[in-house]
């Protein structure tokens, strides 16, 4: 029982914690949600039904994940909250090797993305 009630608060944290990061460019929202739906789904049955049918785990998980399709405008918001993200350190560190790694974790992005997102 203490398990279950543990996996239900653990749940809803990490769903809160997914919903903020569609707004907030830092906190990823994917990882949240896919360990809201771990959580619900060994705690509560009713919880992972009502979480699997929200409209932003078909828009993130659903879609996006599992069916890999993204809109041209999601796949530029994505990329341009990845190119903020990695651009704040690259300004901040006076350092070429940080500054090489960002900038190959920027173009490591739009290959894969590019690679797992395109159409057959």
């Amino acid at each position: 029982m203490f398990k279950k009630w543990l996996f239900i608060i653990l749940g809803a944290l990490s769903f809160a914690l997914g919903t903020v990061g569609i707004f907030v460019p830092i906190l990823p929202t994917v990882p949240f949600y896919l360990l809201t739906a771990y959580f619900w789904l060994n705690s509560s049955n009713r919880l992972y039904q009502y979480f699997t049918h929200t409209r932003y785990y078909q828009v993130y998980i659903q879609q996006m994940i599992l069916e890999k399709k993204a809109t041209k405008s999601g796949l530029v918001k994505m990329l341009i909250m990845v190119f903020i993200v990695l651009l704040i350190p690259f300004i901040i560190f006076d350092s070429l090797h940080v500054r090489i790694i960002l900038v190959s974790v920027f173009l490591a992005h739009l290959i894969f993305g590019y690679l797992y997102f395109r159409k057959h």
